[in-house]
């Protein structure tokens, strides 16, 4: 139990790093938090015009969701941890980015860390969901309405790889998640509002 409890908390620590934060302060740029939407991801990281900063804040926000599942599933049998502590690790990774300790719980929407969460598990999966957003991305410009798509589809394709499996229940949390964090966008897509990509 004391195992798997470690892992968790360590996979919540991990989750807590904001890469946005991070990639901002070192090339110069303004807090994520201050600016566009206010939330600290690469969407809104790419309203400064820095792509290089963008891709950094997606790249280390999904890398940290795979690591902290891989080191759970590499290194937790050697440790003895319970057959639950996987999933759990997935869910306090991704808990982490939206409500991170290090940065007063002012975390990001997940989308990014959902997505690397996913790669761990599955990476068939993730690499179906990726080509979702990118072609929702590309054809209508707008980052919140591929990204809902695609957290729609994860627990329903992770069901269908793993079955009736704990994994594939923690993805309806995860999703969940990533709705509510993106309730005022929804609410702008209704009525048609939305910002497009790089505006």
């Amino acid at each position: 139990m004391l195992a798997s409890l470690t892992f968790i908390a360590a996979a919540y620590l991990v989750g807590s790093v904001s890469f946005a934060v991070v990639t901002s302060k070192l090339l110069g740029l303004p807090d994520p938090h201050s600016y566009g939407s206010g939330n600290p991801g690469a969407t809104n990281v790419l309203r400064t015009g820095n792509k290089a900063a963008a891709a950094l804040t997606l790249v280390g926000d999904g890398a940290k969701g795979w690591f902290a599942v891989w080191l759970a599933q590499r290194l937790g049998p050697d440790f003895g941890v319970a057959a639950w502590t996987v999933p759990a690790v997935a869910l306090a990774v991704f808990v982490g980015h939206l409500y991170p300790v290090f940065h007063r719980f002012a975390g990001g929407k997940g989308v990014a860390t959902a997505a690397g969460i996913v790669a761990a598990l599955q990476w068939p999966l993730a690499a179906a969901l990726a080509v979702v957003w990118l072609i929702l991305a590309v054809g209508f410009r707008i980052s919140s309405l591929a990204a809902l798509a695609a957290a729609a589809l994860m627990p329903v394709g992770m069901f269908y790889l793993t079955g009736n499996s704990l994994t594939a229940w923690t993805m309806l949390p995860i999703a969940a998640l990533l709705f509510w964090r993106h309730r005022t966008n929804i609410r702008q897509l209704l009525e048609g509002r939305e910002r497009p990509i790089g505006r």
